[in-house]
């Protein structure tokens, strides 16, 4: 296209394609995203092989033997093995890690969108092949997140009105279908009891969730009516003129900061924090930097897109419109039926309706668990075991010591302590048996999983896995005993098993 074409078009354009009010907002959306991707590399660096890998509890290799590349497309069908995971996950730590830094930032638009795009792939061939161990609504929140904030390009272009509309799109369908499924689902949420069990029984508490849970019963109404006005309300705000999105923005990363305080939801509430903020115009930003002491000049211009950010230059290449607008067109089209499960009486919950994950359908506890089980692993050294010759595996996160605080785990995802936390609701499957060879093997790739495995190495003779009913304790038995848990045993899970009890042999 001759330079002067291409110049008018996208002169012509600029009044109502692009806007320079976002500029804040693209760093945050684009290098926030980048740390969770960073960090979610990191993690399958750290979990992938003994969960999925060659000799994992749900082998990558059987997956996708069974499934068809079109329907979960991933580098993996071309083959799997260990070094392949960690050369796919290394480079995608790596290249998010330049994004955070802003080194691809530095060039030619194109550049930041295919070190992205090649995080965006990388990051979805994993979780295409992670089964129950990736089956989680944010791992699809960052494959759609990762692919969105690609086009947003680098601060040599402007940024685009269709994705900031695209982003708001993203975290209205966050919000209100979260909002949705529960007042569609646990009636707990409609009579406002629902927060009078799910801080002591959320899958990770953390270390204030004891705290939260005892607040006074006036005080769960209350964070009940909030959820319900932020989730199915505020939402709408996104849609009207500035500076309501902004306020809705605000309001978002409030509650999911109390959210962050409360419990461990991996990077779920850290990429919503990640989208509320990046609702924050450049003008808001502006005049929150004047209150602080940043004032309306030059410094406050840095601030919010010049010194620190980058200019943009007033006018975009045509290529780059023509990509955008064609990535738009395809947005718009796989939204329709998100949007109509949004209005659906039968409303899925963190679904997605084509293999690449690019517009998806979220959601979470739509019903609240009212009494916590606790799967116990535990492992004997003794021929034949009495009661007192039984020893407890620790877990990283899931409650296990009655006299341990929870921890503080999110936004790192642990992700046997995660589905340990369904087995007592009956979402099983034949890795249990794979998890009971595993520690009979004293297997050390799976013992890393663990916070610490009481036989120091050894092979135990026997493995059993036990279920107890937790609850927290009141104040009064804290005082006393120190103990954040009270547990009961309410039945044997697996019965004591042997290496030579398991089907199959050693892999």
């Amino acid at each position: 296209m001759p330079t002067e074409l291409a110049t008018g078009l996208t002169t012509g354009l600029g009044g109502w394609w692009a806007t320079d009010d976002y500029d804040v907002a693209r760093e945050l959306l684009q290098r926030g995203t980048a740390v969770l991707l960073c960090l979610a590399f990191i993690q399958a660096l750290n979990q992938f092989r003994p969960l999925l890998g060659e000799r994992g509890l749900q082998p990558v290799g059987r997956f996708v033997a069974r499934v068809r590349f079109r329907d979960a497309p991933s580098v993996f069908h071309a083959g799997y093995s260990d070094r392949r995971l960690v050369v796919v996950a290394g480079a995608g730590a790596l290249g998010a890690a330049t994004v955070v830094v802003g080194v691809p930032q530095l060039g030619p638009w194109w550049v930041t969108t295919a070190v992205l795009l090649a995080c965006w792939a990388a990051y979805l061939s994993i979780v295409q092949v992670g089964q129950r161990f990736y089956s989680f609504g944010w791992e699809t929140l960052l494959c759609e997140a990762a692919f969105l904030v690609a086009w947003l390009g680098s601060p040599d272009v402007p940024v685009p009105v269709v994705l900031v509309v695209a982003v708001r799109w993203l975290l209205f369908r966050l919000e209100l279908g979260a909002g949705l499924i529960k007042w569609r689902g646990d009636p707990a949420w409609r009579n406002l009891t629902a927060l009078d069990y799910h801080h002591e029984t959320q899958p990770m508490p953390g270390p204030f969730s004891w705290h939260a849970h005892h607040l006074p019963r006036w005080w769960h109404r209350t964070e009940v009516v909030g959820n319900h006005v932020t989730q199915l309300l505020v939402p709408w705000l996104l849609w009207l003129p500035q500076p309501l999105p902004s306020v809705a923005g605000a309001v978002v990363v409030l509650t999911q900061g109390w959210l962050v305080l409360t419990g461990n939801f991996a990077w779920l509430n850290w990429a919503t924090i990640v989208l509320g903020a990046a609702m924050v115009s450049d003008g808001v930003w502006a005049a929150l930097g004047s209150v602080v002491g940043l004032g309306r000049g030059p410094a406050a211009t840095a601030a919010v897109g010049g010194g620190w950010f980058g200019t943009p230059v007033a006018g975009s290449p045509a290529t780059y419109v023509v990509v955008v607008a064609l990535v738009a067109a395809v947005l718009l089209t796989l939204s329709v039926r998100p949007a109509l499960n949004l209005a659906s009486r039968h409303q899925k919950m963190n679904a997605s309706f084509e293999p690449l994950r690019l517009v998806n359908a979220y959601g979470a506890f739509g019903s609240v668990t009212r009494r916590r089980d606790e799967v116990i692993v535990e492992g004997s050294l003794a021929e034949r075991p009495g009661p007192d010759d039984w020893r407890e595996y620790a877990f990283r996160g899931k409650p296990g010591d009655v006299r341990r605080r929870p921890p503080q785990v999110a936004p790192y995802h642990l992700r046997l302590d995660w589905v340990l936390w369904f087995v007592p609701l009956g979402v099983s499957g034949p890795w249990i048996g794979l998890l009971c060879r595993r520690l009979l093997e004293a297997d050390r790739a799976t013992l890393r999983l663990l916070r610490t495995d009481p036989f120091d190495g050894e092979r135990p003779r026997w493995v059993r896995l036990r279920l107890f009913r937790y609850r927290y304790s009141t104040p009064d038995e804290r005082r006393r005993s120190g103990d954040w848990w009270v547990r009961h045993e309410v039945g044997v899970l697996v019965d004591p098993v042997r290496l030579a009890d398991l089907p199959g042999r050693a892999r």
